[in-house]
């Protein structure tokens, strides 16, 4: 199996981790009948760290589109290569590390982080794209 298409199931569960975790944390704020209910009632704010990890998710959600384009669009394309396949696990590795610095609300760090996982997909995107 190509190297992309391998990390990219990874970002699949990498993409339940972020779904569980902030989860987690709203149901410690909100409570259990929160999570099993139908969620319409106005709530608190989130705090500190369930606001970080619901926003990490967010954040996840808005770039994983990007990335399915990419690394499964070089796959179907044939244009799969080793910088590609290097590229991507680069992408993973920054989202890994993302995670538990906006967890811990590093500031500054966590967008370089962010940008290098972004740089990434960009440079899958330009070889789809241009060859």
């Amino acid at each position: 199996m190509p190297a992309e298409l391998t990390v990219i199931a990874l970002g699949g569960l990498l993409l339940l981790v972020h779904i569980f975790s902030a989860t987690h944390y709203k149901t410690k704020q909100y409570g259990l009948d929160w999570n099993m209910g139908a969620r319409d009632e106005d709530k608190q704010p989130l705090n500190e760290i369930a606001g970080r990890l619901d926003r990490a998710r967010g954040n996840y959600l808005e770039t994983l589109p990007l990335a399915i384009i990419a690394l499964i669009g070089v796959v179907v394309a044939g244009k799969s290569t080793d910088l590609t396949a290097i590229a991507a696990w680069v992408w993973l590795g920054a989202r890994l590390v993302y995670l538990p610095l906006y967890w811990a609300g590093v500031p500054k760090v966590r967008t370089y982080v962010w940008a290098v996982s972004l740089l990434a997909l960009l440079y899958v995107l330009g070889v789809l794209l241009l060859g």
